[in-house]
């Protein structure tokens, strides 16, 4: 007989017994099969972690699941005391009919148990599936983790510095190289005599953090400069045109600063004088002068970054015996860095540097020159979009006894020459800016009008050249601009000359006046 039709009998032969026992006996068994498919769903969900023998039941479990069973047909009287009361075997449950009983009612629970695992796997199989390919999609999508740095900030500019390699000629913007926005400071020099206590001030600190955007700003535009003229001195050579020269540094500048209109860019025209020439000239559109073995070439160009502006130079020869003519300026350029600072007059630099060019000879085609400083040349302070500020810097002794002061940002230059040591304006002009403190002139001719509110747009007070016009357009402008500077609203910056036959050689820095310490911060590896 069938554990059915053994429930069905009890029900008749019960006919006077409570219903509540009976519902009771029935919600025991179904609270049993539920216990015994959700212990089953349990052992599966931890089957990952579990060995290979885990799938088999032990024996504690089947001891436990044998006595529900034996519990379940004892409430409905299909099993006596005796046979509840039997041992079990560790393998098979029960023995006897009273064991088989059991075993069927056990194995109808089992599998109604399996049942439902079987469907709660294929449920989980389905999202399991989804999960996992939302999940593989999620870990393609997922970013390498970075590696941990030791000094937070600069740790991770260094790492992604490091990860970048500048390009030749250069093209890549030097923020891709500095992704914190923090630039390298430069060369720092600590006061002397009375302003060495400015080292240590906690006042003159916090008075730098106020500044450190503008520090900051100057900083980028000194690296521009300095990565532009790495790549410029190893790459010009003689046989070059003097145009190919100019927008070899000029682009090399535009794009390592991301140039950005008067945001940042240029700050003056590339000066490439030659020989007995110091001074402002570049070449106009056209002009087909070819640098030559024997030549001395001062290199001079500007960058900037929101008006603030660094000016440095150097001079190139591939000839020898022009070594100690360099030598002895750019000894005089970094004797006049040494010397200033701030409460220092600006006469006493000039002594200094002087004394140092003189002390230097150099000898030329068999002919021993005392090096002399260019006396009617001399460096200056730099103002916001103006490169010439109002003081200036001598390179002799005598001269302004004006003091240099807290904050200021000065172009320390020196000329040296084998000629009379004096210039005169000489050869075309290329040079040009607008005069700052110009007020409104009336002018005449229309073309003048739209050639001003040109220069207004695109340079402000900041020095621009003839080719500069030419790159962004103009035409036929040279009445205009001649009409401009006979009027004063536009100074015109000719070249400045030494005599015929003579050798000039020039050095420069810009360097800052912080409270705290001096900066020179175009200062490089090379000069």
């Amino acid at each position: 007989m069938t554990v059915e039709s053994k429930i069905a009998d009890l029900d008749i032969q019960n006919e006077a017994a409570p219903a509540d026992d009976t519902v009771d006996a029935v919600a025991d068994l179904a609270s049993a099969s539920q216990t015994a498919a959700s212990k089953k769903k349990n052992k599966k969900k931890k089957k990952s972690a579990a060995s290979s023998g885990a799938d088999t039941p032990t024996a504690m479990e089947r001891h436990r699941h044998d006595t529900i069973g034996s519990m379940c047909l004892k409430s409905l009287g299909l099993l006596t005391e005796e046979a509840t009361s039997a041992p079990v075997n560790g393998t098979n449950g029960t023995n006897g009919t009273n064991g088989h009983a059991e075993g069927v009612a056990n194995g109808k629970m089992e599998a109604q148990a399996e049942r439902e695992d079987s469907a709660d796997e294929e449920e989980e199989a389905g999202e399991g599936g989804v999960g996992d390919g939302e999940a593989k999609k999620k870990k393609k999508k997922k970013k390498p983790k970075k590696k941990a740095t030791g000094a937070g900030g600069e740790g991770s500019q260094t790492a992604a510095a490091a990860a970048t390699t500048q390009t030749e000629p250069p093209t890549i913007p030097v923020s891709k190289f500095f992704p914190g926005g923090h630039y390298p400071e430069g060369e720092t020099q600590e006061y002397k005599d009375d302003n060495s206590y400015r080292t240590t001030s906690e006042e003159k600190r916090y008075l730098e953090r106020l500044e450190f955007d503008s520090y900051n700003d100057l900083r980028r535009a000194a690296e521009v400069h300095r990565q532009v003229r790495r790549y410029a001195r190893k790459t010009i050579k003689p046989g070059m045109s003097m145009t190919d020269i100019a927008e070899l540094i000029e682009n090399g500048t535009r794009n390592l600063i991301d140039a950005n209109g008067l945001e940042a860019g240029i700050a003056f025209p590339t000066g490439l004088s030659l020989n007995h020439c110091a001074a402002h000239w570049t070449p106009n559109g056209g002009d087909k002068t070819v640098l030559q073995y024997g030549d001395v070439m001062k290199v001079d160009f500007g960058t900037q970054v929101h008006g603030r502006i660094i000016d440095s130079a150097f001079t190139m020869t591939f000839d020898p015996q022009y070594d100690n003519l360099l030598a002895a300026v750019k000894d005089a350029t970094n004797t006049g860095v040494r010397e200033a600072g701030i409460d220092v007059r600006l006469c006493d630099i000039g002594a200094a540097i002087q004394e140092v060019m003189e002390s230097y000879e150099v000898e030329i085609n068999g002919k021993t020159y005392q090096v002399k400083p260019i006396r009617n040349l001399n460096g200056h302070s730099i103002a916001s979009y103006q490169i010439h500020g109002s003081k200036s810097v001598p390179i002799v002794k005598g001269g302004d006894q004006t003091k240099m002061e807290e904050g200021e940002l000065f172009a320390i230059e020196t000329f040296g020459s084998t000629g009379k040591g004096y210039v005169n304006e000489d050869m075309e002009c290329s040079h040009y800016g607008k005069a700052p403190d110009v007020g409104h002139v009336p002018l005449r001719l229309p073309r003048s009008k739209a050639l001003l509110n040109t220069i207004n747009k695109n340079f402000g007070t900041l020095a621009f050249c003839r080719r500069y016009l030419d790159r962004i357009g103009e035409t036929k402008y040279l009445m205009a601009l001649k009409n401009l500077v006979d009027t004063g609203v536009v100074n015109a910056y000719p070249p400045l000359c030494d005599q015929r036959g003579s050798y000039t050689a020039q050095f420069e820095h810009t360097i800052l006046l912080r409270p705290t310490r001096k900066e020179v911060l175009s200062r490089g590896d090379d000069y």
